[in-house]
């Protein structure tokens, strides 16, 4: 484990990225973006990896395919963590995320990300935004939520499975802006989109109404998006491009968009990105996945239904 080599990336990284004036440019040779991406997509997306681009120097760091540039880490397992399987015809590596030992609280597991305090300037399109979108493929390797390595006892278990996600411009690593995960609703592990507009403000939680493992059967392949829209109140989910039914958890009005708007996110730069569980500073182990992931997508904008359609097709084209 590059415990210690990888604290002090992190830092640096997070470091450059939160305080350098510019955005740093993005790892695409191509002015018309990624090709894997929808052109329709290409203008709005902020931050893309598809893990087959290692940072050059340091394999342990991928390359950013969308406008932002904002370099990840790929905790505790570095390279390793690229495995050579597709998750669509065109792809190339995905990323293996897993938990490494249960029964001992430590630091360990391996997940992916950027954290920085006060903030991820390279991210600063999810700054004061009236919506984000977060989309990609999972392949899902578990039956529930892992053991709680945080706990004494051992039969316990975390309430969810991270699956990818923008922090807020608060967060100390777990809380989120905008997230895709299981988690448990009223005592039933379902697939979410988990959003909260103001920082240190409440959350509202999109749940899908069919079970989880329908929707993510052990060992498959399929196409997530969650979109979040801040202006009026409103979260969707998409399954493999088609819209995926569910309910509101709360019935109040928990992102205050009841009154005049225009509203928009609170005008914080994301601390962000966590993949595969939280805390991707490596502080703290929480809701690991063991997942493979490709091609994760975030988005500036509300992706439209007729759109999320689209960039499923496009990957998934012959």
């Amino acid at each position: 484990m590059r415990k210690a080599v990888l604290a002090t990336a992190t830092v640096l990284a997070a470091g450059l990225l939160a305080g350098a004036g510019t955005a740093v440019l993005p790892a695409s040779a191509s002015n018309d973006g990624p090709r894997d991406v929808h052109p329709t997509l290409r203008d709005d997306l902020v931050a893309y990896y598809d893990f087959d681009h290692p940072a050059r120097g340091d394999a342990a760091l991928e390359r950013d395919q969308g406008r932002s540039g904002t370099e990840i880490d790929l905790v505790n397992g570095g390279p390793e963590m690229r495995v050579r399987e597709r998750a669509f015809h065109r792809s190339g590596n995905a990323l293996q995320t897993r938990q490494v030992d249960p029964a001992t609280a430590g630091n360990d597991d391996w997940k992916a990300g950027i954290y920085a305090q006060p903030g991820v300037r390279t991210l600063r399109a999810f700054n004061a935004v009236s919506g984000t979108t977060v989309m990609g493929w999972f392949k899902v390797d578990m039956d529930g939520p892992a053991l709680n390595s945080n706990t004494p006892d051992p039969a316990d278990r975390f309430n969810a499975i991270g699956l990818a996600g923008v922090l807020t411009g608060d967060s100390d690593g777990h809380g989120v802006r905008a997230l895709l995960e299981l988690i448990d609703v009223n005592g039933e592990l379902r697939l979410v989109a988990l959003g909260r507009r103001l920082d240190g403000g409440n959350s509202q939680t999109f749940a899908a109404s069919r079970p989880w493992q329908e929707l993510l059967p052990r060992g498959e392949w399929v196409h997530l998006a969650a979109t979040f829209n801040f202006a009026d109140g409103t979260l969707a989910l998409y399954r493999d491009g088609e819209p995926v039914d569910g309910f509101y958890t709360r019935t109040d009005d928990p992102w205050l968009v009841g009154g005049p708007g225009p509203h928009v996110t609170t005008a914080s730069d994301p601390r962000g990105i966590k993949i595969g569980g939280s805390f991707p500073q490596d502080s703290r182990e929480q809701n690991p996945c063991d997942c493979r992931m490709d091609s994760l997508m975030f988005l500036d904008t509300v992706v439209s239904a007729r759109d999320v359609e689209r960039q499923y097709q496009h990957m998934t084209r012959r």
